[in-house]
């Protein structure tokens, strides 16, 4: 007993001394302020505000922050800076010493017992008392009415948008009565329950008005519904009091170095070009030199794959192999940049980043997206047409804005492709076209993954992480978020919502489709001749019909007038006969009462048998060349509509607490902080706000600090497997650093200047040294270097999942070479397998196929294809039983191996020519004599075995049984799941 009573007493003494004896004499100048000093004002001060907070003293910490108030007197659950220190979430890591679990009591005692000062100041007195005023007021008719009642649709012709149009009012008269709430409409209405209406709540996408909302709605108008001259927040010619220089001083937010130059070195004999002087001279300083040069055999099948995702041809490699040009791969480079598979491969890459798919996602519904394929056929021309990665950008963020669509009979092919250009910003999953899922806050997801794939792909910045409250790690506010959804909010507006595609039975129609129907005036004659040869088709296939009904028509009223008295027949006739307006009363009379009696309708004359068969093979026919109708040509598209709602900033993301206003601009850091964001002019014609346009545009200056080291990087990493920067969708402070800095530079400004031409930076790396080397790495290398950072050799590659299946179908005699147009259909198997649907006994290439979010192929996913959620910057690779087990049993390779093997026999002559025209087939090189020794008696044992299990087989079946073709398509079929096919050295 004695020895627990030492050790409890010691613990006691132990204890830091952090807290008064008495918690209620806790106070914020003996207690806290010198906490805050210890572990926060470095960062939330007077001057530096981070996230616009300042703890240096009492008024800055009831003040509050970009998250609003923080500490809240006696109610510790609704103070949010405890929440933060208490999960360690603040200070963030590396940023200073975390609290103690003692320093925290602290602090909660503090909040629990009122938040007192020692010099008894009133807490409440700090806290600044809310001001109802417009701008409280508009988020609150923003998210409740405005669907109804304002820039979309005006029903009961009310607006209730601002102050001036709810005076106006609608057809009942003014909406709100200057100080006399009891007298005001709009709140008659709502505490009567009319409005919002119950019964359209959830096809509108809103909920009931909250008891504060109303409360604060009531108070605006018993004060005369004052307002205030707050301007948006946005970038003025003033200092950022948020961003400051040091900040800008990061490596990725100065703008590239356009005097860089390849270094000099004493010895250049292995370099060809510039980038592989500043590889080999980080090489020298560690003691090293490129690797030999891969043989001729391994480059053209990695040029093949890296430019085209396709295996080269036996002939293509055998011309190449005996070509003495010195520039053949030189020449071989621009053969295969000038292909149109070049655009196939290339587009993957892009659609990848911009998280492609065929599909809306979110709901298990996951409805398909009927036009987005014309983004995909977008993104291959560009690429194939070597488009300038300036104006690719430029139509993708803001292709509305620069051509005039208003008029139809104006619209030319390259209108149409600037718009669906913006398919760009079209591609996040997105479950709005359920009524279910339709209000403000799933549509703010939708925007918040837009946001995050555009800053991931084209500025590899994580953009995300400032939606909720200022970046933890980058320079990046709160607010600075909220000014680039302003930059959207004319096309992506959370309150003024058209729908993506609708999910049958889940969808009302209440609001707008984001369908555009553009097309040119040659497409619309098109579908329309197209559309009226199948209308005559349709007509000439129902005339039997027709002409058989009227028969049964006409004999139905035959017997019916026959089986009359004779002395009124003819009475009856002429008055059926004559028209409405002609008739005598007597006529009137008896076609009135004899005009049931003969009606014949579609259901009389189903009774027919002979009219029911024709009718059941009509109906089929009609069916079939009604599913052959073109529809009209539309577009999924983003426009402006050039009436964004303002846009708030949203305290911790929430959008039922709505901060100050905001205009629109970029990330201050990535500026000089001194220059306004300016709208451009939008092309005549163009409806839109020229937000994005001005962001598009900002981009694509020479001297942007990100967007061509951005793109350059994800090149590079695509040819090496790794980025110069490593972590190629993020260049802040938690990403990698360039492991070549003035090598990133160089290549940025090289690619700029040579007009933004993506080709040219592709042909600047693969004519390299760099590009050219084997795989081979010394022991010594592989422990110095394991990552390849100074890129002192090449790596070896798995195909990407793409690769595999092009690759097999490509050595096939099933190979279909058409290219765009809409996805080719999968099917979901009965094992629940994902498989493609041969097109005429052919497939074409991985591009093509339908890509379902929840319907994925299983081919391709199970060598990594992604299912994009939002999307994938940078492709996991993997290497798992499943893969080769897949290889093994499909069916559709087991087919294409048998085509492939069909092909040699045709193409090759004796067995030893047939193992030689697979291996150039499969691995672009000839069997070794080990191998083709391995080939010829693997060949002897399949043909044995498949002659065997013909024996089993009934006398017909054995005629057509070929056993030199089924041991070829076996031997065809393993190397298929080789590791020299698989992977590119």
């Amino acid at each position: 007993m004695f020895k627990r009573l030492s050790i409890l007493v010691l613990a006691v003494i132990c204890i830091p001394q952090l807290v008064n004896a008495d918690e209620g004499k806790v106070t914020f100048e003996k207690d806290v302020l010198p906490l805050f000093k210890k572990h926060c004002v470095k960062c939330h001060n007077a001057s530096s505000r981070k996230g616009e907070l300042d703890l240096s003293d009492g008024a800055g910490l009831f003040k509050g922050g970009e998250s609003g108030q923080v500490v809240i007197p006696n109610k510790l659950d609704d103070s949010y800076l405890y929440h933060l220190i208490h999960d360690k979430q603040m200070p963030p890591e590396g940023e200073g010493e975390p609290l103690s679990s003692d320093e925290i009591h602290v602090i909660e005692t503090w909040i629990k017992s009122g938040s007192p000062f020692s010099d008894g100041t009133d807490p409440a007195s700090l806290i600044e008392a809310a001001e109802v005023n417009q701008h409280v007021i508009e988020p609150i008719m923003l998210l409740r009415c405005t669907v109804c009642h304002g820039a979309g649709r005006r029903e009961a012709n009310l607006d209730l948008r601002t102050k001036a149009t709810m005076l106006k009012g609608g057809k009942s008269g003014p909406a709100i009565v200057l100080g006399k709430p009891e007298e005001s409409l709009i709140l008659k209405r709502i505490h009567s329950e009319e409005m919002p209406p119950r019964d359209k709540l959830l096809p509108s996408g809103v909920k009931v008005i909250t008891s504060g909302e109303l409360a604060q709605l009531t108070d605006w108008i018993a004060k005369g519904a004052p307002e205030v001259d707050i301007k948006a927040d946005v970038a003025t010619a003033e200092v950022d009091p948020l961003i400051d220089e040091s900040d800008r001083e990061f490596w990725a937010f100065q703008p590239p170095r356009g005097d860089i130059v390849p270094p000099a070195l004493d010895s250049t004999e292995s370099a060809r070009t510039g980038l592989d002087l500043f590889l080999l001279s980080k090489l020298r300083e560690h003691g090293y030199e490129f690797s030999p040069e891969a043989n001729k055999e391994s480059l053209i099948r990695r040029a093949y794959f890296d430019l085209t995702g396709l295996p080269p041809t036996v002939e293509q490699v055998q011309r190449f192999l005996s070509d003495d040009n010195p520039l053949a791969y030189e020449n071989l480079i621009d053969r295969l940049l000038a292909s149109p598979a070049y655009g196939e491969k290339w587009a993957r890459m892009w659609l990848d980043a911009a998280g492609y798919a065929d599909s809306e996602g979110k709901r298990s519904a996951d409805p398909i997206r009927r036009s987005a394929w014309r983004y995909r056929d977008y993104v291959i021309q560009a690429m194939n047409a070597d488009k300038p990665y300036s104006e690719f950008l430029l139509e993708q963020i803001a292709g509305d804005e620069i051509v005039d669509y208003s008029n139809p009979d104006n619209i030319t092919e390259q209108t149409v492709s600037s718009l669906i250009a913006t398919g760009f910003l079209r591609m996040a999953p997105d479950g709005t076209g359920s009524d279910v899922v339709n209000s403000v806050p799933e549509r703010m997801e939708v925007i918040a993954d837009e946001i995050d794939i555009f800053g991931s792909t084209v500025l590899a910045m994580t953009l995300k992480c400032a939606r909720c409250h200022s970046h933890k790690y980058d320079p990046i506010p709160h607010r600075d978020y909220y000014r680039l959804l302003a930059v959207f909010q004319g096309a992506y507006d959370q309150h003024d919502w058209l729908k993506p595609t609708a999910v049958s039975g889940q969808t009302n129609g209440i609001m707008k489709n984001r369908a555009l129907e553009v097309s040119t005036p040659q497409m619309r004659e098109e579908v329309a001749a197209h559309n009226a040869l199948l209308e005559e088709e349709v007509a000439a296939v129902q005339k039997p019909l027709s002409e058989l009904f009227e028969n049964l028509k006409q004999a139905h009223r035959k017997s019916i007038i026959d089986a009359l008295p004779e002395q009124i027949r003819s009475d009856v006739d002429t008055a059926l006969s004559t028209e409405e307006g002609n008739r005598s009363e007597i006529q009137k009379y008896l076609a009135k009462k004899f005009s049931p009696s003969i009606a014949f309708d579609e259901k009389a004359a189903a009774k027919d048998k002979d009219y029911a068969a024709l009718k059941k093979k009509v109906d089929e026919e009609v069916k079939s060349l009604n599913a052959q109708k073109l529809p009209v040509p539309t577009i999924r598209a983003l426009w402006d509509r050039g009436r964004p709602s303002p846009t708030y900033i949203y305290i911790r993301g929430d959008h039922r607490q709505s901060g100050r206003l905001v205009g629109p601009g970029v990330p201050s850091v990535l500026t000089d902080g001194k220059t306004p964001f300016e709208a451009a002019e939008v092309a005549e014609g163009s409806e839109g706000t020229g937000r994005r346009l001005a962001l598009a545009k900002w981009l694509i200056e020479p001297d942007h600090p990100l967007t061509a080291r951005v793109f350059v990087n994800r090149i590079w990493h695509h040819h090496f497997g790794r980025g110069i920067v490593a972590s190629i969708d993020n260049f802040g402070e938690l990403g990698s650093r360039p492991t070549h800095p003035e090598l990133l530079d160089y290549l940025a400004t090289k690619f700029v200047e040579s007009g933004w031409s993506i080709k040219e930076l592709h042909r600047e790396i693969m004519t390299s040294t760099a590009y050219r080397q084997s795989s081979v790495v010394s022991e010594k290398q592989l422990v110095d270097d394991p990552e390849n950072k100074l890129v002192g050799r090449m790596q070896l590659r798995r195909l990407t999942a793409e690769e595999v299946r092009d690759a097999i179908i490509a050595v096939s005699e099933m190979f279909e070479q058409r290219q765009f147009g809409t996805p080719d259909e999968v099917k979901v198997r009965g094992d629940g397998l994902v498989t493609a649907i041969a097109q005429d006994g052919a497939y074409r290439r991985s591009i093509y196929l339908r890509q379902r979010r929840k319907e994925m192929p299983s081919f391709l996913e199970t060598f990594d294809l992604p299912q994009m959620n939002p999307a994938c910057q940078d492709r996991a690779v993997s290497t798992v039983a499943q893969q080769a087990l897949y290889l093994l049993n499909s069916t559709m390779v087991r087919e294409l191996a048998e085509s492939f093997a069909s092909e040699v026999q045709t193409q090759a002559g004796d067995r030893s020519k047939q193992i030689e025209h697979v291996f150039l087939a499969t691995a672009a090189r000839l069997p070794s004599a080990e191998e083709m020794e391995i080939a010829m008696t693997s060949l002897t044992e399949l043909e044995q075995l498949w002659r065997d299990h013909a024996t089993t087989l009934s006398e017909t079946e054995q005629a057509s049984f070929d056993v030199e073709l089924r041991a070829l398509a076996t031997y065809c079929h393993t190397l298929l799941n080789s590791a020299s096919f698989l992977y590119v050295d």
